[in-house]
């Protein structure tokens, strides 16, 4: 065992478990991974080691991942299902550049409070960026090493950089550990930091003979006015803490039962108030635990609004009274549904309306589906607006404004969604043509 390796078993070590296949859905959720996807995307790899590792990543192929002080390992599967084994090295901040990030840490009370609880907040990476410290891999970073005998980025090392996205998801501080710091090492540097004493001004400007302008002819101090901030946060400590907050339940809460044994007022149905006050806590426990991205119910057309609630199991006089409210008959508003429920109302959006694509987009769709396959397995397409389908097969790309394609199947003579879009137009057709039993056909609400 080489000096080297040696070093690196007394190192801090996480491993993480194997992660399945990525395909239908994004490599990341959460703001960390997602930031580790754009650090990746502007120059740390090649646009060509991106394509290759993309494939490998979402195919399942990356085992599992060690995360330790300057490197990342896992053991990556290609094509032919040979093992090779792939590290990426990451170059470690130097004592001074901790100091720094230590010090941002401290300087915001939000900062301190967030990390103190064991959550990384993400505005303390942006601020500690301005003075210089990046935790996120810059151009020429990222050093690959892989048994394949790559001389510079291969797609073994480039599913590893897109797997460690997904950890990230995870646990965020696996970005301190791979820059030099153990989570539990640099809490306890952060908790000495922010509870060691600080000078006044009077002490530091006694040390360096300064003076402060806050003394009396006799060259007695006077006391300041109220506590210096620094003493006061150092002094929290002794209080007692606040309570928790109480976390978000499980599931949305019952509403009470309508059933009381009373004939009902005339004008009011009590299945469709059941319903409606289901659909209210739904709502209510999605606003709760998110920021809210689609627009409320009260701004939403009538139209629209029948298929949000109708996502729900409606009792079927319901189901009836949506379904024409909609326009769009009991088995297209199922449809709809399942529309709704994979991206709201831009998923409805997509559903419904046909554009024409031209002009840069035009370039661009083209430019994506020529990367997406090599020539001999690019499948043909008949395109009709932003529409593509693939002839003689129940499936189909629709296009959006944002780049992203959207899987479509043929079901019973009807298209519809068949799963999350995404960026890569042959992960998106890959959802389209598997044939999932759980999916609920277009008669199913």
């Amino acid at each position: 065992m080489s000096h080297d390796q040696q070093e690196h078993d007394r190192d801090p070590v996480c491993t993480f478990p194997v992660l399945p296949p990525a395909r239908g859905r994004a490599f990341a959720q959460s703001w960390w991974g997602l930031a580790w996807l754009r650090a990746l995307e502007d120059g740390a790899l090649d646009g060509a080691a991106v394509k290759s590792g993309r494939r490998l990543a979402r195919a399942g192929a990356v085992g599992a991942v060690t995360v330790r002080p300057g490197r990342v390992t896992a053991v990556v599967r290609d094509a032919r299902n040979t093992a090779h084994r792939a590290d990426i090295l990451v170059p470690q901040l130097s004592e001074e550049q901790w100091v720094r990030f230590l010090d941002h840490a401290v300087e915001q009370a939000g900062h301190l409070a967030a990390l103190l609880d064991r959550e990384l907040p993400p505005h303390l990476i942006e601020d500690a960026a301005v003075s210089g410290v990046d935790l996120l891999p810059g151009i020429g970073e990222l050093e690959p090493e892989c048994d394949c005998d790559a001389w510079d980025h291969c797609g073994h090392t480039a599913a590893l950089c897109l797997q460690v996205a997904r950890l990230l998801d995870e646990d965020p501080f696996a970005l301190l550990l791979m820059r030099g710091r153990e989570r539990g090492t640099f809490l306890q540097e952060l908790h000495v930091r922010s509870t060691a004493p600080r000078k006044t001004p009077s002490e530091s400007a006694t040390e360096t003979g300064t003076g402060t302008g806050a003394e009396t002819e006799t060259g007695a101090e006077t006391e300041a006015d109220g506590v210096d901030a620094a003493e006061a946060w150092a002094a929290a400590g002794i209080l007692p803490p606040l309570p928790a907050l109480p976390p978000l339940p499980d599931t949305p809460g019952v509403p009470p039962s309508l059933d009381t044994g009373a004939p009902p007022a005339p004008g009011v149905d009590p299945a469709a108030l059941e319903h409606l006050a289901r659909r209210t806590t739904v709502e209510a426990y999605r606003l709760f635990g998110q920021v809210p991205e689609a627009p409320s119910p009260a701004e939403l057309p009538a139209a629209q609004d029948a298929v949000r609630l109708a996502d729900g199991a409606p009792p079927d006089t319901v189901a009836d009274r949506l379904a024409e409210g909609s326009g769009r008959g009991r088995e297209g508003l199922a449809v709809a549904v399942r529309a709704w429920r994979v991206g709201g109302v831009t998923a409805l959006g997509m559903l419904d309306e046909e554009w024409q694509v031209t002009g840069d987009a035009l370039a661009r769709a083209r430019a994506a589906l020529e990367e997406a396959w090599e020539a001999d397995e690019r499948p043909p397409f008949q395109v009709h607006g932003n529409h593509w389908t693939v002839p003689g097969e129940p499936a189909q790309l629709r296009l959006g404004q944002d780049g992203r394609w959207w899987p479509y199947r043929d079901e019973n003579g009807r298209w519809a969604p068949a799963g999350d879009p995404d960026r890569d137009p042959s992960t998106a057709l890959a959802t389209a043509r598997l044939v999932s039993e759980k999916e609920p056909g277009p008669d199913g609400m």
